[in-house]
């Protein structure tokens, strides 16, 4: 019982810094003009598109922060934040497959093909800075070598 609650906390620091920049990379994102043409074609509404941000974040920063906790030392590579960046494609990819192919393909919209790809240069650019975060953090408070 003393392992999982140690992993907890162990990821649970990283995992808030993750969600947040992760937060920042899509507040970021939002202020452009594609973005808001992206809102505007797909009719999403940006205050509740900004606490969605937050929480998808914070999920996928527990999820990214725990795994690599976790399984660090099964991991290719030294560095954390490349163990990390790993771990945030694997997200990328599942986000992409169980959420953006079926919510932009299967919609009846002229350009989805079209939206898919910004809805997925969005999701790199967010969820690349929350593996940075979450790998740079670790490695800060725990440093590369485990104990």
């Amino acid at each position: 019982m003393t392992r999982p609650v140690r992993t907890w906390r162990r990821a649970s620091i990283p995992a808030v810094a993750g969600g947040l920049a992760f937060w920042a990379a899509n507040f970021a994102i939002s202020l452009t003009p594609i973005a808001a043409e992206y809102r505007a074609a797909l009719s999403i509404a940006y205050v509740p598109m900004l606490l969605e941000a937050m929480f998808g974040g914070m999920v996928l920063g527990f999820g990214v922060s725990y795994s690599l906790v976790r399984f660090y030392d099964r991991l290719p590579t030294q560095s954390p934040v490349l163990k990390s960046l790993l771990l945030s494609l694997t997200a990328l990819v599942a986000v992409t497959a169980l959420v953006e192919v079926p919510a932009k393909l299967l919609t009846p919209t002229p350009d989805a093909w079209r939206y898919f790809l910004i809805a997925a240069l969005f999701n790199v650019i967010r969820i690349a800075a929350l593996g940075v975060v979450i790998g740079l953090l670790y490695g800060r408070l725990y440093g590369p070598a485990r104990e």
